[in-house]
């Protein structure tokens, strides 16, 4: 007889869980910031502001700069998990209504399993894949409306932030970061390269937004400190520990808390449908915790 069930999690591993499931719910606010307190119009100064000054803060806080390779492996993984990123996401959130973008974005963990196999010659975890194709399912149902509308820009952005995030997740999980380095060093390294990369197009294409108020500057704030280096801390301290795949279905969390707060703040009302989409998008993530024990056959007479 043939057996397989899920190996149990230990506690030091359920508790970085829950530490790097923090940075995805405060992702999750950026839909609702973009929306009602930024700029119309301006997403590639917007993750500019998201970027360079939190970077910027970071480096003040460490004082710790690159050296050797990591010169170039920060500009790299910076590029990919927040320089083109963060303009693809914005750009997304702008064009698609309807939650599209979320689901566009929940594709991440799916991109992260094929690419483990590629770059960190892993074998495909089809446990994690099927869980994560699942949390894509769970979140369409909860975010997309039948009124969704489906802009061909806005669907590439999607896709390619996801992927772009994807990539980059694998690869801080191949490199690590240097002994006596801390995640708060390595979230600086990356949010600066990231706001350097994006500093001359924001300003040439994009320009200085004219209508920067209070609650603009609130939301900068938010989007910086919060949801970047102290988001991108916890987030790469988790990668470090925990399985990559695993990690990135911890995204799912995201859009589920952008819905939450679009029901809170805009009113939107949550059908039976979505919130059994909620269930099915939590049970993929939890699920994609765990990991499938090998499986034991017995021989009965």
């Amino acid at each position: 007889m043939t057996t397989d069930t899920a190996a149990p999690v230990s506690a030091t591993r359920t508790g970085w869980t829950a530490l790097t499931a923090i940075t995805p719910v405060a992702w999750g606010t950026t839909y609702i910031v973009t929306t009602h307190m930024l700029p119309e119009g301006h997403p590639l100064f917007a993750a500019l502001m998201r970027a360079l000054p939190a970077g910027i803060l970071g480096l003040l806080l460490t004082r710790t700069l690159p050296h050797g390779s990591w010169w170039w492996k920060s500009a790299l993984l910076g590029t990919l998990n927040m320089g083109a990123f963060f303009p693809l996401l914005f750009l997304a959130a702008q064009l698609l209504p309807g939650g599209v973008a979320a689901t566009l974005g929940a594709a991440q963990p799916i991109v992260v399993a094929f690419l483990s196999v590629v770059i960190l010659r892993e074998t495909l975890s089809t446990w994690r894949l099927a869980w994560g194709v699942v949390g894509m399912v769970g979140v369409g149902l909860v975010v997309v409306g039948p009124g969704a509308g489906l802009s061909p820009l806005g669907v590439v952005a999607g896709l390619a932030g996801a992927a772009s995030m994807g990539t980059g997740v694998v690869l801080t999980k191949k490199w690590g970061r240097p002994a006596g380095v801390s995640a708060v060093g390595l979230a600086s390294w990356q949010l600066t390269a990231a706001g350097l990369v994006l500093l001359a197009p924001a300003l040439l294409i994009d320009g200085i937004p004219p209508d920067i108020d209070a609650i603009a500057i609130a939301g900068y704030l938010w989007l910086g400190v919060v949801g970047a280096l102290i988001g991108y801390s916890l987030w790469f301290a988790g990668i470090r520990r925990l399985p990559v795949t695993a990690t990135a279905l911890l995204g799912l969390l995201s859009p589920l808390v952008a819905a939450i707060l679009g029901s809170v703040i805009a009113g939107e009302t949550l059908t039976l449908l979505q919130l059994a989409g909620f269930a099915i998008a939590l049970t993929a993530m939890l699920a994609g915790q765990l990991s499938p024990a090998r499986r034991k056959v017995s021989i009965t007479p």
